[in-house]
């Protein structure tokens, strides 16, 4: 009976969409999947959830997670996630948020969304101040010594977190940064908690900043909003006093997240 309850449902799965709801489970579930949960949820054959799966990790729309055996996005879902993201609707009431942002706080806002190295910035509005730190649109700037990258970090799930800090030693971008994945961790708890990251000249000596996540509505994060700035002007302690406009920004940005995939 299971047998011919699964046939069934394989045979309501046109062969054109099997490969789109594939993609769609693993952006869906925003984890590594394996494939039998994507038989138990799909209802189709073994060998065809794994011929299908081994086509998309050739085409770069998956790739295999750091054991090996499941399946996250690939180089070209991300980018396809990415342009969705970017498309000129959507960017445009993005930007207004961001600018919004920046004109009450005075300095550069960014958007950041994870990646597989790193943190890539999606979007930012930058300062009218002459003095100003450059980190254009699509740079990628390390996990463990951001402040948009911490705040990602501490979202994951522990074994998750073990394999990205076990997978290469943990590199000092200035004299501040966090090299030891102990103490990294404590931190990561840290902002588990309170809900926010900070990079006190970590990544780039003379600039501190400011994350706060952005969340899907299963309560996963998707991107980050953050504020950085010169320690000439503005020591960590005082950017901190910018965490209310960043979080109702961010909310906001939620709110026209899950407006856009309702749609």
């Amino acid at each position: 009976m299971p047998n011919d309850a699964m046939t069934s449902k394989e045979t309501q799965i046109p062969t054109n969409l099997r490969l789109l709801m594939i993609l769609e489970e693993v952006a869906r579930l925003g984890v590594a999947v394996k494939p039998a949960d994507l038989i138990e949820t799909l209802g189709l054959p073994k060998p065809t959830v794994h011929r299908l799966l081994q086509t998309a990790e050739t085409e770069g729309f998956l790739q295999r997670d750091l054991d090996g055996r499941s399946y996250g996005p690939g180089d070209r879902l991300r980018s396809l996630a990415v342009n969705t993201m970017s498309s000129e609707r959507v960017r445009t009431a993005r930007l207004a948020i961001l600018k919004g942002v920046a004109e009450k706080v005075g300095e550069t806002c960014n958007l950041a969304i994870p990646d597989r190295e790193g943190m890539t910035y999606l979007d930012r509005v930058e300062t009218k101040w002459p003095l100003r730190i450059q980190l254009p649109r699509g740079t990628q700037v390390p996990f463990h010594c951001t402040a948009s990258g911490k705040m990602y970090l501490s979202t994951l799930r522990s074994a998750t977190l073990n394999g990205v800090l076990d997978a290469q030693a943990l590199k000092p971008e200035t004299e501040k940064s966090i090299t030891s994945p102990d103490i990294l961790r404590a931190e990561l708890k840290v902002i588990g908690e309170r809900g926010y990251s900070t990079d006190n000249e970590e990544f780039m000596t003379g600039m501190a900043a400011i994350a706060v996540p952005i969340l899907d509505p299963q309560g996963r994060l998707v991107a980050t909003l953050s504020i950085h700035a010169p320690v000439q002007r503005y020591q960590l302690k005082e950017i901190i006093g910018f965490l209310a406009p960043l979080q109702e920004a961010a909310e906001k940005l939620a709110v026209l997240y899950r407006s856009e995939s309702a749609t």
